[in-house]
């Protein structure tokens, strides 16, 4: 899939920084990938962090995701830093 506006939303805005949320089925590596969030460059600053709901159809993963650079209308960020990836029980 490709992204979509109406799936990141802000959850926490102060000094200059805003807190994201993204869900979606693409997988990690598909968010991650360099000019995934292109077309929400004018929202997104360096620094900003994106907690991400990711592959929700098939092995749901939760992490986030910090951007690293919006240069130019395009837009990296970091990969998923997984939160909860381990169940022991």
């Amino acid at each position: 899939m490709a992204y979509n506006a109406k799936n990141l939303s802000v959850l926490a805005y102060a000094n200059g920084f805003t807190l994201w949320h993204y869900g979606t089925t693409d997988t990690p590596a598909t968010v991650d990938t360099a000019g995934y969030f292109d077309t929400a460059a004018d929202m997104l600053r360096v620094g900003d962090m994106i907690i991400g709901n990711v592959a929700t159809a098939t092995s749901p993963e939760a992490g986030i995701f910090v951007v690293r650079s919006n240069s130019g209308g395009v837009v990296n960020v970091s990969d998923l830093t997984s939160l909860g990836a381990v169940d022991t029980d």
